[in-house]
């Protein structure tokens, strides 16, 4: 693996690290350490700049799906200062899909980083939501 791919694997790391983070103020670190401070975050769901409205963004969606945590599925791909990855939702407690079926959010990302490797913008698509949601 090269030091290349390291730098695409580390920033999804820290965007994942953010996603999880159990409470409020390790979820304020992870977002800073993950993105730039003008960094941005849109779905198709949401637009959020900068780091506390990030932050509620992952709170609301932490709110919405307790005792669930992202994961990534498969692999980061990366070039220049591009990376891609899909991820799912899953039960915290056994890291599976709640029931054995179908995670019940999936998507994939496209983030920009800046030259030390934070996230500059995440463009998130929403593959798979529950009704309603």
């Amino acid at each position: 693996m090269s030091a290349h791919t390291d730098r695409y694997e580390s920033a999804v790391a820290r965007y994942f690290e953010a996603w999880n983070a159990a409470d409020a103020e390790a979820r304020a670190k992870a977002v800073a350490a993950a993105w730039t401070p003008d960094g941005r975050y849109t779905d198709p769901l949401v637009d959020a700049g900068g780091h506390e409205r990030i932050a509620a963004v992952i709170t609301a969606a932490r709110e919405q799906f307790p005792g669930f945590v992202f994961r990534l599925t498969g692999t980061v791909d990366g070039h220049h200062d591009t990376a891609r990855f899909s991820w799912e939702l899953v039960s915290g407690a056994g890291g599976a899909p709640s029931g054995g079926g179908s995670a019940p959010v999936a998507g994939s990302d496209v983030v920009t980083l800046d030259a030390e490797g934070r996230i500059r913008a995440v463009l998130g698509f929403l593959d798979r939501v529950p009704a309603g949601a």
